[in-house]
């Protein structure tokens, strides 16, 4: 008799952190940048209340889990509340020094730092809601089809 294949489970949690931050690019004018990003280009910035949740899946047929909660918690909050929580995105993190912090990059930013820090392969999808109406989906390395 066959072994069962394997099981196959999502598991998603989320957090919320605030920050702020300014739509500018250096690539553009400032004319550009303000008839491009609007009221977000804003010199003295604006803030979110984002929320992220980050979603693993797979079943470790050892421990019936995707992943220990206890340590999921523990790497969002290194990858996400620490670089992030009530900072300005543009001034306090790095990263956004040569990135728009937009909130495609915000996404990009937490799959690469939870990348780094969960089990490989087990990371699914990042989902990041700046607003209750604007949700960006950032799964990797993924082409767009012409």
């Amino acid at each position: 008799m066959a072994a069962p294949a394997p099981r196959l489970a999502r598991l998603s949690r989320s957090v919320a952190f605030s920050a702020s931050h300014r739509l500018h690019s250096k690539s553009l004018s400032d004319e550009e940048n303000l008839k491009l990003f609007g009221k977000c280009n804003n010199p003295n910035g604006h803030g979110h209340n984002y929320k992220g949740e980050e979603l693993a899946c797979g079943i470790d047929p050892v421990s019936g889990m995707v992943i220990n909660l206890t340590d999921l918690k523990e790497y969002m909050q290194e990858a996400i509340m620490e670089p992030l929580d009530h900072k300005n995105l543009d001034k306090d993190v790095p990263y956004f020094a040569e990135v728009v912090s937009t909130t495609e990059n915000v996404a990009v930013f937490i799959w690469e730092n939870l990348k780094k820090l969960l089990p490989t392969g087990i990371l699914y999808k990042v989902k990041v809601y700046e607003t209750d109406q604007n949700v960006v989906v950032y799964k990797g390395e993924e082409t767009i089809s012409e």
